[in-house]
């Protein structure tokens, strides 16, 4: 152990940072194939289960240390199902099958790139990118990055990860590279370095484990409050099926608010991360539409139009009105406003904001960080034309307003959300990216996203 410290003390700090990359991306090699007693695309399907980007020892040159990191990164940072694989042309690789048998290995729904010599393909199930997007964006980064592997591969991921729909897989977060799995090259070579490498990767990976554990609880006691103010909402109502002058619409009305209610609470007790309280305060936004009709017909009033929640505090319920409002600094927009808010900005006075607890202590919703993103989305994201620049100038709106940003990933009939894990369970016919199945070319512009 003392000749491992003072080996890892002379190798510096710029080494092991490219240990790490090395380690994080599941480098691969020929041995330790022949080792396990198994083929070289079960390696890369193994190393691409356990980390967004994969590069094969033999390929570097197609792929930098420093810039596997990078893609690492950016992938991991987007929280997006697209896989990345560096390989060589070899018998282990035949191009005339590789996309699907890789996809069939990994098991995972998501936007798979390979990098096999000097050729590059894509390919996708329908739920992450359609079809003619993936053909789209392979034909642009090949012809503005020929010749430029590295190029090609950073522009790809940068604008894949912008359009792709779904998540991230949970083995990302949970494996943490830290069984040593993937092995060889560089990695068998370093020894003990590369164990550091793995250690260190992994505490991070912990860490962000940690945080979002944390941001989740922290979002648990605002959804819990939400869902408490729905129930008592449903309570003073009153209402009751069998009352005198109840028709079906009304009933109707006030099952799919219970419906709501009871799926809020039911999404709550399974969220496992702060992106799984969107589903959540979008039943709460449905229901309280639901409540929001039963009372109009309970009146004898006309059933109100659609509308937004109250931007300040959407427990106030479907807004009335949009009003100017502008945050400290900011240009004025319009927002949806409750009557109760309305009244107040037009008497110059401030609104009812929904405050949450920060480490800065309350703040307004959207000045609390990017853990209430989901929230607020929930909430503002499924109603067309709101989100636009509804949040311009907050922490939040960048966020929000993003293209991506609720994207829909209902998945298509016989496809899988992105990131869901389906082993060999996938329609072929579904898994592509605007072309046939034919084999890799040499890189250059092929069009449309062909070899």
């Amino acid at each position: 152990m003392t000749v491992v410290r003072r080996a890892l003390s002379r190798l510096g700090p710029v080494l092991v940072v490219a240990v790490l990359a090395l380690t994080a991306c599941a480098v691969l090699t020929p041995v330790r194939a022949q080792a396990a007693g198994s083929s070289g695309l079960e390696d890369v399907a193994e190393g691409l289960r356990k980390s967004p980007v994969c590069v094969d020892p033999r390929a570097r040159d197609q792929l930098s240390e420093a810039g596997a990191e990078d893609l690492v990164k950016k992938i991991e940072g987007a929280d997006k199902p697209v896989f990345v694989a560096v390989l060589p042309e070899s018998a282990e690789f035949p191009p005339e099958t590789l996309m699907r048998d890789l996809r069939t290995r990994v098991g995972i729904a998501g936007l798979y790139a390979v990098r096999l010599g000097d050729g590059f393909r894509a390919n996708a199930d329908s739920s992450v990118m359609s079809r003619n997007a993936v053909a789209n964006l392979t034909g642009a980064v090949k012809r503005s990055h020929s010749g430029d592997p590295e190029g090609l591969l950073t522009s790809f991921v940068d604008q894949a990860t912008e359009q792709a729909k779904g998540q991230a897989p949970t083995a990302w977060s949970d494996s943490g590279n830290d069984d040593g799995g993937g092995g060889g090259g560089v990695l068998l070579t370093l020894g003990a370095v590369a164990v550091a490498g793995g250690g260190a990767y992994a505490l991070y990976r912990r860490s962000e484990k940690k945080r979002r554990r944390a941001e989740l609880e922290a979002l648990r006691v605002v959804v819990d409050e939400d869902i408490t103010a729905f129930g008592q909402e449903l309570e003073r109502l009153d209402f009751h099926p069998s009352e005198p002058g109840a028709d079906d619409a009304m009933r109707q009305d006030y099952s799919h608010a219970l419906d709501m209610y009871d799926k809020a609470k039911e999404l709550m007790a399974v969220a496992a991360e702060p992106r799984d309280v969107q589903p959540v305060t979008a039943a709460l936004e449905e229901g309280r539409y639901g409540l929001a009709t039963l009372a109009a017909r309970r009146a004898g009033t006309p059933v109100p139009e659609r509308r937004a929640p109250c931007f300040f505090d959407p427990r106030h319920g479907p807004s009335a009105v949009d009003a100017l409002w502008a945050p400290p600094g900011g240009t004025p927009r319009g927002v949806p406003v409750c009557e109760a808010d309305a009244g107040l900005l037009a008497a110059g006075r401030e609104p009812m904001t929904r405050q949450v607890q920060t480490a800065q202590g309350p703040q307004p919703y959207w000045n609390a960080g990017p853990a209430y993103a989901p929230w607020a989305g929930g909430y503002f994201g499924g109603v067309g034309g709101v989100v636009g620049g509804l949040l311009a100038g907050t922490m939040l709106g960048s966020m929000l307003s993003a293209p991506s940003a609720f994207a829909d990933t209902t998945p298509t009939e016989n496809a899988f959300d992105g990131g869901e894990f389906t082993g060999a369970d996938f329609d072929p016919g579904d898994f592509g990216g605007g072309f046939g199945g034919g084999g890799f070319e040499g890189g250059g512009d092929f069009g449309g996203g062909d070899w």
